[in-house]
């Protein structure tokens, strides 16, 4: 992200700005550019008595300005981070005041996750007029994520496999705190200038290659039975690792997709991916299903996707065991 590239390079520069006020859904960056301001503004000498902690739930607004108002001891600088202040929301904006004029000593950070504040409101408005960083970290679409990954390691000398970044999104979503520390993992394990495949995402995070949502997916829109079969039976086996309710969630967005697909005019892949919102590589997978499922198929694999959810959560109907779930399911599909 070009913004938070900018903000990092510029605290190498030794220019950190008095206040960041990093705010938004995505705590990822939040604590990516959190971490880099304790690491980096103070030496580790420093750091004993000028680098303090605070938790939005301990403390209070008048604290946090008290203590922004210290002078550093034998440092340029004092560090002041305020986790968690998203548990100051009523009181938050009385930083006004301290944001119109902030300590030039401190570098006060305040980390508002999993909520925005109004980019009226006058704290907003003090902060960017008086040298202060607001910094918002919007979610990530799912769609996004697998660029993200790709983007993410190449910056650190690796490569992915498209196969293995879907894997990746599959399994963890758009969190993309969790899709990082497994990117770590990974990093720390196998030498720079590797390509992550999915052997490799099998082996160190534990996701299976061959048996999971994304090869069902596959072997649905090929019609492949006896593939699907051997999928669903080894979700059976082991449901913790593949909960229903992710399958009917991925094969709802597949179907609700492939019905999209079936309302364009232009089938050409760059058309099919940036309307889908997928990547190009996987837009075969589209053009395969829509010659197994026509447009009325579809519409009726997505009555039973829905049915099949409810008698999943035990709506209106006995609960059911995965296994005949599945069996169930796949049979209504094909």
């Amino acid at each position: 992200m070009d913004e938070v590239k900018k903000i990092i390079e510029e605290i190498q520069k030794g220019n950190p700005a008095p206040i960041y006020f990093l705010m938004g859904e995505e705590s990822y960056y939040i604590d990516r550019i959190e971490r880099f301001l304790g690491n980096n503004v103070l030496t580790e000498d420093q750091k004993g008595f000028n680098q303090i902690i605070l938790y939005g739930k301990d403390t209070s607004v008048g604290d946090i300005i008290s203590q922004a108002r210290r002078y550093p001891m034998m440092s340029e600088y004092q560090v002041v981070i305020v986790r968690e202040a998203q548990h100051l929301s009523r009181t938050i904006e009385q930083l006004e005041a301290y944001a119109q004029n902030p300590q030039p000593s401190t570098v006060l950070v305040i980390c508002y996750k999993y909520k925005t504040l109004d980019r009226r409101k006058k704290l907003i408005k003090a902060l960017r007029q008086h040298g202060g960083v607001v910094f918002e970290s919007k979610k990530m679409y799912e769609n996004q994520v697998a660029e993200w990954i790709r983007r993410v390691l190449l910056g650190s000398g690796y490569t992915i496999s498209h196969k293995a970044a879907a894997l990746l999104v599959e399994y963890l979503g758009n969190d993309l705190g969790r899709i990082g520390n497994e990117l770590e993992k990974l990093k720390s394990i196998l030498p720079q200038g590797s390509e992550i495949d999915p052997q490799v995402i099998e082996k160190h995070i534990g996701i299976s290659k061959d048996f999971n949502n994304f090869e069902l997916k596959k072997a649905i829109a090929e019609r492949d039975i006896p593939k699907a079969t051997r999928i669903i039976k080894y979700f059976a086996e082991n449901p913790k690792e593949n909960p229903f309710v992710m399958t009917i969630s991925l094969l709802n967005t597949f179907f609700a997709q492939l019905l999209q697909y079936h309302g364009l005019q232009d089938h050409s892949p760059k058309n099919v991916a940036r309307a889908l919102k997928i990547n190009p590589y996987f837009v075969h997978e589209y053009q395969t299903a829509a010659r197994h499922y026509p447009m009325r198929k579809v519409s009726l694999i997505i009555g039973v996707l829905r049915e099949m959810d409810l008698k999943g959560k035990g709506v209106a109907v006995p609960a059911m065991k995965q296994d005949d779930l599945l069996k169930e399911l796949l049979h209504k599909i094909l």
